[in-house]
């Protein structure tokens, strides 16, 4: 059953890189919500603390990568949303 956990966490882990790897090529964050990515971003943090809490490998390692994934498309998103509010 642990086996499950790690497809799992590889799964839902590598499907965010296409989207950041096309963020970082194009600057483009046009069509992602701020408020989404904030609040998806925080809680992948705390599933990262809550894993290493655990001494869960499967539920800390999927989220601390998951969490830097989604921190390059966030900071993508703040840099787009600032430059806007000037």
């Amino acid at each position: 059953m642990a086996y499950l956990g790690v497809i799992a966490a590889c799964l839902t882990t590598i499907s965010f890189l296409p989207q950041a790897i096309q963020v970082i090529r194009t600057k483009d964050t046009t069509s992602i919500s701020f408020m989404m990515y904030l609040m998806f971003t925080t809680g992948v943090f705390f599933w990262a603390v809550y894993g290493i809490w655990l001494r869960d490998v499967s539920i800390a390692g999927a989220n601390v990568i998951t969490f830097v994934f989604a921190s390059v498309i966030l900071f993508y998103k703040y840099r787009e949303v600032r430059g806007k509010s000037k």
